[in-house]
């Protein structure tokens, strides 16, 4: 059986030809004119040489040419890898590299840091920039639009099976060492599915919020596959404003919102009276757990229940959910959606019972091809059949699974998963620093914050400023410790190793300061 997770798109416009798909501010593209400018985009690639299973990297915000470019790579065969807008240099470039990417697609404003990953990468042959000044030609690559003009709106899509990897997309173990999770074709589409039906529960006449950037599965799966595969129109949100997002909501009466719990925060957070954000009927939630009174908080003030889900990069996300027809539990991660199998397990490997907390195993079609050319990583966390997500959690008598812990190391900030490893390898680059370590910090609006403790040679005069500045020249700016703590000597244990529980008493004892000399 074929399967291209791109058909859908074909589908939806041959359905609603006229009907709006996208907006982004005054800019608004019908289905028809999408799916034409989405084989464009193919015919854009084939000429450049893409050919089925060839990986096409993309850095792009959410404006219509990120589902251009994915679609468009979908249709022509190729794997999307899509990159996180917020990285420099030498982490676009490790991506590229790693997913043997044969073309590189970036927006203008990435162009500096996307020139210096491609000119230091042989295997990528193209970069192609996107949305620049129409008058000027960039000095390495060449601008996409002039040869989306040139291009036949006609395409006919490669065939691609249902095992065929549609998306890498990139994520951290404890290790630090960026994978790419592999995702099929069969896994993101059918993924999309249940939660267009079962979830989310979109419909042609609704109108969807992209607020969640397009470079993570969430904002993939949720947003854009199931909204344009249900036929709805999507409007579209660059970066997030609190004002804006409230603002646009009342303008274009959105329907339908997926974000994370620190942008709810700023919502409750924001004039009270200023907009009308009535025409909302589904809100759910994902990327970190959801406080339970901001959930609270948020259906008294709007009068909306949030639906608060669970799921990895490794399972297309989607896992489990509090599913709308069934009673939701605060602080839940909700029941498996349908053909997807959770248990807690022990640690010799037997499954737990009700109330009993064990690592949280889960197998079923959402379930990832594997770990791209890392068989090691991948037979390390699949272990026969069973995905071990590395978080503890239990279930209770109705089958609602609650998070009790997680990843120890693991730091997520406003959504965004962080791993202490990558800023510590980082941090050890500095000729001033003699050790480094990385924690998460409570934080009310963003669950957590990245807090480095650091100990430098007798003759250092760098300041913990300076060190900041280090870290914005090196990883994208969410991952950059807001706290920065100097100390003679981190505490160790007998064998020398780092104790981060100690930092983290530390932290707890003596408050977040930006520096302590």
């Amino acid at each position: 059986m074929s399967l291209n997770l791109a058909y859908f798109l074909d589908a939806s416009a041959e359905r609603y030809p006229n009907k709006t798909a996208l907006i982004l501010d005054k800019w608004k593209l019908s289905y028809t004119e999408l799916v034409a400018a989405v084989k464009k985009m193919a015919n854009v690639l084939r000429d450049r040489g893409v050919k089925k299973g060839d990986k096409v990297a993309v850095m792009l915000p959410n404006t219509p040419h990120f589902p251009i470019a994915y679609y468009g790579i979908l249709n022509a065969g190729g794997t999307v890898v899509p990159i996180n807008c917020m990285m420099k240099a030498l982490e676009i470039q490790y991506q590229i590299e790693d997913s043997d990417a044969f073309v590189f697609i970036a927006w203008h404003s990435f162009e500096e840091e996307a020139r210096k990953a491609f000119l230091q990468t042989e295997t990528c042959r193209h970069l192609i920039l996107v949305g620049g000044p129409a008058s000027s030609s960039p000095p390495v690559g060449e601008a996409l639009e002039p040869a989306l003009d040139a291009a036949s709106a006609h395409f006919d899509m490669v065939q691609t099976m249902p095992e065929d990897t549609a998306v890498i997309l990139y994520t951290s173990g404890t290790t630090g060492t960026p994978k790419g999770a592999e995702l099929t074709h069969f896994n993101v589409f059918f993924n999309a599915f249940f939660a267009k039906d079962y979830i989310v529960k979109v419909k042609p006449d609704d109108v969807g919020l992209v607020v969640l950037p397009l470079f993570h599965s969430f904002g993939q799966t949720c947003v854009m596959n199931v909204g344009l595969m249900s036929g709805a129109t999507l409007t579209m949100m660059p970066v997030f404003d609190t004002g804006k997002t409230l603002e646009i909501i009342q303008r274009d009466r959105v329907t339908f919102l997926a974000a994370v719990p620190t942008m709810f925060f700023w919502m409750l957070n924001a004039d009270e009276n200023k907009h009308d954000i009535s025409s909302l009927k589904m809100v759910v939630s994902g990327g970190s757990a959801l406080p339970v009174d901001v959930l609270s908080r948020f259906r008294e003030r709007f009068g909306l229940q949030i639906f608060e889900g669970y799921g990895l990069t490794e399972t297309s996300p989607v896992a489990s959910f509090n599913m709308p027809d069934r009673p939701s539990k605060p602080g839940s991660i909700g029941t498996p959606i349908w053909g997807c199998e959770m248990r807690i397990m022990r640690e010799d490997g037997t499954f737990g019972g009700v109330d009993e907390v064990g690592e949280i195993v889960l197998r079923g079609h959402n379930l990832m091809k594997g770990y791209y050319k890392r068989p090691g990583a991948t037979e390390s966390v699949i272990i026969d059949g069973w995905f071990h997500t590395g978080d503890l959690g239990k279930m209770d008598e109705d089958g609602y699974f609650f998070i009790v812990d997680r990843k120890k190391d693991l730091i997520i900030r406003g959504g965004m998963n962080i791993y202490p490893r990558e800023i510590e390898e980082a941090l050890y680059g500095h000729p001033d620093i003699v050790e480094a370590c990385v924690i998460g910090v409570p934080d009310e609006a963003r669950g957590e914050e990245v807090k480095a403790y650091v100990s430098l040679t007798k003759a250092a005069t760098t300041t913990s400023e300076d060190l900041r500045q280090y870290c914005e020249e090196r990883m994208a700016r969410y991952k950059v410790p807001r706290y920065i703590e100097v100390l003679p000597v981190l505490p160790k244990g007998a064998t020398g190793k780092l104790l981060k529980r100690k930092l983290r008493e530390m932290s707890i004892e003596g408050g977040n300061a930006a520096s302590k000399t």
